[in-house]
């Protein structure tokens, strides 16, 4: 292992933490893969120590954030397993086409089924609430998160009037600072730890628009700052961006929430679903 190595610089330093400090480090050295997937609270959790222990402790190791430290342990535990996977589904380069695709189909199964697990029907009934009361919904999100984001405005727009996505994170800013309390901000982030997200969640409260997170990490800060946090499974680590299964679990959550709206007013929503589907019937050849 080198100089960089995540583990050697812990076991270097080990004697020079304070007492929460070594609690931390004791829990990455022996669960490697499991902290690169967690939330800065999950872990503080698990070590049993508070999150400013945490925040401290990767600035002791000249870490910019707790986002660059677990690209550290990621990187890190790929080099002790001498095999660096950015895979999902625990992709290998001995694998066949069907245990590919069997094992890619297990992870995206998984990642709906732990989604089904966390899904809290007073959160989605709510959500849906602000939903129909709302006159416009601004759908946004950063990068991937964005994809769907623009997945969720164009579904929505099948069935109701109002569904925006706003793709650029200044023109977020802007847009939400024209909202009212009539209005509602659908916002994907699977960290729910990002600047452009608390952005928006700070100028939706100065408008009084209220916000609906779709996240991995309920205890995060965006998620405590949004008016509706709704929660998706599957975890991928900092080598893993924008992994399939993580899309699938928010794509779940979307369809969820839409057919609960749809279902308030079914007979409205076949209607104006018909009126597009004729709109469209042009398109087709």
């Amino acid at each position: 292992m080198g100089e960089n190595d995540i583990f050697h610089l812990l076991s270097q330093k080990y004697f020079q933490f304070t007492a929460s400090e070594k609690r931390v480090a004791d829990f990455i050295i022996s669960n490697g893969t499991r902290a690169q997937t967690m939330s800065i609270s999950e872990l503080a959790e698990a070590a049993g120590v508070a999150e400013a222990t945490i925040s401290r402790f990767c600035r002791r190791l000249n870490f910019n954030g707790f986002s660059s430290f677990k690209l550290a342990i990621a990187t890190s535990e790929a080099s002790r397993s001498n095999f660096s996977n950015p895979l999902t589904g625990e992709v290998t380069h001995e694998d066949t086409i069907p245990s590919l695709a069997h094992k890619l189909a297990g992870a995206s199964m998984e990642a709906i089924q732990e989604t089904e697990t966390l899904v809290r029907p007073s959160a989605i009934q709510s959500a849906a609430d602000i939903l129909l009361q709302a006159d416009k919904v601004l759908c946004m999100g950063q990068g991937g998160s964005m994809l769907m984001a623009q997945e969720a405005a164009h579904l929505f727009s099948t069935a109701f009037p109002g569904y925006f996505p706003v793709t650029d994170s200044h023109m977020q800013v802007i847009y939400a600072s024209h909202l009212c309390e009539r209005d509602a901000i659908l916002y994907f982030s699977y960290s729910g730890t990002t600047t452009d997200l608390m952005d928006v969640l700070r100028t939706a409260k100065e408008r009084k628009a209220p916000v609906i997170l779709i996240t991995r990490y309920r205890n995060s800060p965006g998620a405590a700052q949004a008016n509706i946090v709704l929660e998706c499974g599957s975890r991928e680590s900092p080598l893993q961006l924008g992994s399939v299964p993580a899309r699938v679990a928010q794509l779940y959550l979307v369809d969820i929430l839409f057919s609960e709206v749809c279902r308030r007013d079914l007979e409205g929503c076949r209607n104006r679903r018909a009126q597009v589907a004729d709109a469209l019937s042009d398109k087709h050849l």
